[in-house]
């Protein structure tokens, strides 16, 4: 005796245990700020200065106040703490911090004993 192999439709099989039709979803661009990494600033009190910046995993590159860059963004200020980026044509920008420092390699400072 032959079997017969019955087509299932996925789709009704879906609906008919409450699956919803999903749209599909367009890419996401990246957040602004995971593309920008801060590795250091050159701060004057007046907000100008130069930032070492690494700009979607390329190599570093120091920009300076006012620097435009990524087409559309422009350096607003940097302060000891960080820097301020903001699109060139006005509206919300980001603000990136400069990193914490580790603790060294080998562990904290000791005291040694000189002879």
């Amino acid at each position: 005796m032959a079997m017969k192999t019955l087509g299932v439709e996925t789709a009704d099989v879906a609906r008919t245990f409450g699956a919803l039709k999903v749209a599909a979803v367009a890419p996401v661009a990246p957040d602004a700020a995971s593309r920008f990494r801060l590795l250091g600033v050159a701060a004057d009190r007046d907000g100008s200065g130069a930032a070492l910046m690494s700009v979607d995993g390329k190599p570093p590159r120091a920009y300076r106040t006012g620097a435009a860059f990524e087409g559309q963004l422009v350096l607003q200020s940097i302060d000891a703490a960080g820097v301020h980026i903001a699109p060139a044509a006005g509206g919300a920008g980001l603000r990136l911090m400069v990193p914490s420092r580790p603790l060294a390699v080998n562990g904290p400072p000791r005291a040694i004993s000189l002879p």
